[in-house]
């Protein structure tokens, strides 16, 4: 059976959810994120995507229920890490070149900027989100802040340390706000050097 056929509705029972195959499956979240990211979450539509998948809309509603379920889904499957495998062996050039990565990304994913006033609305979404993009790159930092503690580069107790990951993801979320501009590499190193690393007092 091809996959467009097991998409159909009448291709298995209308109670039970299809069978799809995780390639498939793969293809209907990178559709609807990449719709996001083009139109915003308002503009996209369980249809639209159906459409530009070329299967049947009951399809998706059997599988997810509803839009914000299917967009947690396609969130949760593009999972990663970016500030992982970050090691320099220096807490200061660790938090650079995390400035670096954030800043190669940040004009190219925008899903956090089209997912905003729709993940304030919707728990489910906002936790996906969380999941997806927050919390895997907060706790990278928090463990290169970990490890420049164990080196001695600053002491454990130190006030600033809880505040690192705000700071990051905060200029990342509010620069094109405020300025109208991506927060790019250059922009967050600077940023990195002129806030970060003085409010714990590195060099």
């Amino acid at each position: 059976m091809t996959s467009q056929a097991a998409d159909r509705p009448e291709a298995v029972g209308a109670s039970r959810r299809s069978k799809l195959t995780p390639e498939r499956e793969q293809e209907f979240f990178d559709a609807v994120l990449e719709q996001i990211r083009a139109c915003g979450y308002d503009a996209v539509t369980m249809e639209g995507v159906a459409a530009s998948t070329r299967c049947s809309k009951s399809t998706l509603y059997r599988q997810w229920k509803t839009k914000p379920q299917f967009v947690a889904a396609a969130l949760r499957s593009h999972r990663r890490v970016r500030f992982s495998g970050i090691d320099t062996g220096s807490l200061a050039e660790d938090l650079r070149q995390a400035a670096r990565i954030a800043g190669e990304w940040s004009g190219k994913d925008t899903l956090l900027q089209a997912l905003g006033h729709a993940v304030m609305q919707d728990p489910e979404l906002q936790r996906a989100l969380r999941e997806a993009l927050v919390e895997p790159e907060i706790a990278a930092l928090r463990e290169i802040l970990r490890r420049g503690v164990e080196r001695g580069e600053v002491d454990a107790d130190h006030p600033a340390l809880e505040y690192v990951p705000a700071q990051m993801f905060g200029v990342l979320r509010m620069r094109p706000v405020v300025e109208g501009e991506y927060a790019d590499a250059r922009y967050l190193v600077r940023f990195v050097e002129a806030v970060v690393l003085p409010a714990l007092g590195l060099p």
